[in-house]
């Protein structure tokens, strides 16, 4: 145990060490961030011939960020109380982390606040550089392969103005062996191929065709050699994009789950030699634990868009299944032990990218450096300040996104406000500055309009009743990912077990407590729409407004949804 004395002399050194990243005045954190080092988050008990690292949601975010995990994770039907649904201390004791650690800050929101002034922010493209580069000397580059699951191009200040062309260049100085993708596509289809082909690795998409001829609009996968060992990557892109996002975008594509096309594909790779199948996804979590279910023969998944954050891969048959988080915040790494053409063996491992105890990779670090400079002061510019947390992540609720519903009701002038449930957007701890960087993060995208219109009690159910369908339907095969829509002026009841029709309830004006009536007509702002030709202004825009005109903001992490099981 370290003495009194000890610690004062480290308190001193501290001081003098840290001072520059300001932790001189944490003593704490930099005694908590001196015992967790780069060694200790590269250790691992290596295994077999292959070692897949996989990187996915990262949402543009080159630089370190804070990023709060779900206090509220609901599965439901044979997905209830297994990972990825499990928060806090059920999901501390299912993984054997100890509370109040780093690892349990990394996972968990409990003690948040705190535990983020102790071991600071994760994530930062420099410092995923470092631990990639690491990984692939110490096993050999010819046994790494390294993989992008997409939601990369979005997500940002700089990547919105440059029209992705930042995050773009560092990738490509990251060097994935393949990707596949989400976000992306609402970049347009001219712009997205023209990324796609410049890259210099395979866009992997089995699910994609062109809507025209109804053939592979993308190569759907790839063959490498690692280790001595035939693998097979196919990609597999978010299935219902057309319907989450605009499809007036990329008319070109046509989507869908297509497991039968999957199978097809699997079943060739298996013929053509590969003795390790990965399929590199953004269907999300559960969709892709019922496609290990269906679709024999797949050996990985690498899971993304639901940025589920497990520090294991699970076993689901005989399939692994790995979700490496997002935002930049952690590395997946499984590694396969092969023998006689089939997997015999793995590790797996989630690494989270502590940021104040990882080297910066000086070529990245510097790369960062040169696609944000002519952006760097307005990223930097401060537009407020915030009294209270404010965070987005959890099936209802989100301080980030009640700040942006009470921005809509009062500049739009409305009844009711809805923000979409994204689990993009990173974290602000109490009182800290809001800059440029910090609003665009949590509302940055192409088609940023918010409107106002009118709609009456019943066309306001139907709207939450189908979005709650898409979060809660039994059959994963027809989730879409996401969390429930943000409200604010009204409050309601949700039964996440019943059926769609019958899960809202109760529904009440805020202000008034009066029960919203379904032949009433309520005035209505959101952002977002997918509609072509929504008009309003972008919901950046009109935050930016709101914020400087309040100049501090307090946003009580209010509950204004009353769950039902």
């Amino acid at each position: 145990m370290q003495s009194r004395r000890e610690f004062l002399q480290f308190a001193a050194v501290a001081a003098s060490v840290f001072g520059a990243a300001g932790l001189a005045s944490n003593p704490g954190r930099a005694f908590a961030q001196q015992k967790l080092t780069q060694d200790d988050l590269l250790r691992f008990d290596a295994k077999g011939q292959v070692t897949l690292l996989h990187f996915t949601d990262v949402h543009a975010q080159l630089k370190p960020i804070y990023f709060r995990p779900p206090d509220t994770n609901i599965g439901v039907g044979d997905y209830a109380g297994i990972p990825p649904h499990l928060v806090g201390e059920e999901f501390l004791k299912h993984f054997g982390i100890d509370a109040g650690s780093a690892y349990a800050y990394a996972h968990t929101f409990l003690d948040y606040e705190a535990l983020a002034k102790t071991y600071g922010r994760l994530g930062g493209l420099d410092r995923t550089a470092t631990l990639v580069k690491a990984i692939r000397a110490e096993r050999g580059e010819d046994k790494v392969l390294f993989l992008d699951g997409g939601d990369t191009w979005q997500g940002s200040y700089t990547t919105l103005k440059t029209n992705a062309q930042d995050i773009y260049e560092c990738m490509k100085l990251l060097k994935p062996d393949a990707m596949t993708g989400h976000w992306e596509f609402t970049l347009g289809t001219e712009r997205f191929k023209e990324l796609v082909e410049g890259m210099g690795y395979p866009f992997l998409a089995s699910n994609i065709f062109d809507s025209e001829w109804d053939e592979p609009a993308f190569e759907h996968t790839s063959f490498f050699e690692r280790g001595g060992v035939k693998v097979a990557v196919i990609g597999q892109a978010m299935p219902y994009t057309p319907i989450a996002n605009p499809n007036w975008m990329f008319p070109e594509f046509s989507f869908g789950i297509r497991p039968e096309v999957l199978q097809a594909n699997v079943d060739a790779a298996r013929e053509a030699g590969a003795e390790v199948v990965v399929m590199l996804s953004h269907d999300g979590f559960d969709v892709d634990r019922k496609i290990a279910s269906v679709v024999s023969g797949i050996d990985v998944i690498l899971t993304g868009h639901t940025h589920d954050a497990v520090p294991r891969a699970v076993e689901v048959g005989s399939t692994l299944l790995l979700s490496s988080g997002s935002h930049g915040k952690y590395l997946g790494r499984v590694d396969l032990e092969v023998s006689g053409g089939k997997v015999v063996g793995y590790n797996s491992t989630l690494i989270p990218v502590f940021s104040d105890v990882i080297a910066p990779d000086a070529e990245m670090a510097a790369k960062i450096a040169e696609v944000r400079a002519p952006y760097e002061a307005e990223c930097n510019r401060v537009i407020g300040r915030t009294e209270t947390l404010l965070y987005r992540r959890g099936n209802f609720n989100g301080t980030w996104d009640d700040l942006i519903c009470q921005g809509i009701r009062e500049v739009r002038d409305v009844q009711i406000a809805l923000s979409p449930g994204f689990r993009w957007g990173t974290t602000l701890l109490a009182g800290q500055d809001i800059t440029i960087d910090d609003l665009y993060a949590a509302t940055s995208m192409t088609y940023p309009n918010v409107y106002r219109s009118e709609m009456t009690g019943a066309q306001l159910k139907d709207i939450m009743e189908d979005v709650c369908d898409n979060l809660f339907n039994k059959d994963p095969f027809l989730q879409q990912g996401g969390d429930m829509v943000r409200v604010r002026g009204f409050t309601y009841d949700c039964a996440v077990n019943a059926e769609i029709g019958s899960r809202i309830l109760n529904m009440r004006l805020s202000d008034t407590g009066e029960p919203i009536e379904a032949d009433k007509t309520y005035t209505v702002g959101g952002w977002a729409s997918v509609a072509e030709g929504t008009e309003g202004p972008a919901i950046y825009d009109l935050m930016e407004q709101y914020i400087t005109s309040k100049g501090t903001v307090n946003v009580p992490d209010e509950r204004t949804v009353n769950v039902v099981y």
